[in-house]
């Protein structure tokens, strides 16, 4: 076999089989014998063939597309984990010979854009994104019957839905435990939006933990508003002047636990000696909060570790397994790992004061 390129035209050829047998043989239609079907399998793996998901779709009347229907913030800016989640649900879907179509837009049309999607046949199915606490989309994507997965998940305890989402409740938690262990008592929160269910669990893992250790949640020390680096910064100048700053900061996403740093450096305080930080890391890519290519190396902020891509690869699997199997759902809760690196220690004796 040469090592010219192989469609579905010249597989066909070189197997004497149809086009439209070919194409079902690898998608499992059950008229196609087991024979035929290994047979077919077997010559795609030797000349490295691939579907095209133009001909998987005549074969099987599928779009062989998956949607992304992406919600802009309210400062117009998409959410920078977005493209690690992406780039690991596209392995997947690259696998399987799917495509993917991605539609950003603003909250308020969301809906039309579903309704669009679901009429017109261009996806087989949706990941929803940034799950609100009793979701919207979800009845709607039940009622269009368009196979979803979402990432995070909603308030509906009575309603069957595929999700998948990281125990955030219980990462907060364990983190401020930590946190008080280590002699800290006024522990700020810097959160998400708590419109966003995630936001709104980790606040309640945050909350329990300090009733755990009997100490009562003070609004002073609580934030929530689009975790961008100068919300992290902003808010951490304001503690810092006040007349009784935290000795320690729990910061919901990376990147406001930069500005968090940033804050800190212009004052001359040392994160991990005078004011511990514990950041939620979804391990980004473009970020390396950490050298996970020297592991030997302590990494720079403490973290509640979860990665991003691997969430977007196993979402993408469960989608395409609803695709194949109607009305199958099924949820997944992760636990996060709590890495300590160089921003946490013990309080400082000067902060006691």
């Amino acid at each position: 076999m040469s090592d010219e390129s192989v469609n579905l035209k010249t597989l066909s050829e070189r197997l004497g089989l149809s086009q439209t047998t070919v194409s079902r043989a690898l998608n499992g239609f059950p008229e196609v014998s087991e024979q035929t079907r290994r047979r077919v399998i077997e010559a795609a793996d030797r000349f490295n063939y691939r579907p095209s998901s133009s001909a998987s779709s005549l074969a099987t009347g599928k779009a062989r597309t998956v949607g992304h229907v992406v919600p802009l913030a309210e400062h117009h800016m998409i959410n920078p984990h977005f493209a690690d989640f992406i780039a690991g649900a596209g392995e997947t879907y690259s696998t399987h010979g799917y495509d993917m179509l991605i539609r950003v837009v603003p909250r308020a049309d969301e809906e039309r854009v579903y309704r669009e999607l679901a009429t017109q046949k261009r996806v087989d199915g949706v990941v929803v994104h940034g799950p609100l606490g009793r979701d919207p989309r979800i009845p709607l994507l039940q009622s269009l019957q368009l196979p979803f997965v979402v990432h995070g998940r909603s308030d509906y305890a009575d309603n069957e839905y595929s999700w998948l989402d990281v125990n955030n409740r219980s990462a907060f938690r364990r983190a401020t435990e930590f946190l008080i262990d280590l002699g800290h008592e006024r522990i700020a929160l810097i959160n998400g939006l708590e419109t966003m269910n995630f936001a709104k669990r980790r606040r309640k893992g945050y909350e329990a933990g300090l009733t755990s250790r009997g100490i009562e949640p003070e609004q002073r020390y609580i934030f929530s508003q689009d975790m961008v680096e100068p919300y992290g910064y902003e808010v951490t100048c304001r503690l810092m002047e006040s007349a009784a700053p935290p000795t320690a900061v729990l910061v919901s996403s990376i990147l406001p636990a930069m500005g968090v740093v940033r804050a800190l450096a212009e004052r001359g305080i040392r994160p991990g000696t005078d004011v511990s930080i514990i950041a939620f890391d979804d391990c980004l890519s473009f970020l390396h909060a950490s050298d996970s290519e020297r592991p030997k190396d302590v990494p720079y902020f403490t973290a509640i570790r979860s990665s991003i891509r691997l969430a977007g690869r196993r979402a993408a699997q469960m989608l395409l397994q609803q695709i194949e199997q109607p009305g199958a759902t099924r949820s997944e809760l992760w636990e996060a790992d709590l890495v300590i690196g160089q921003t946490t220690g013990p309080k400082s004796q000067a902060a006691s004061q």
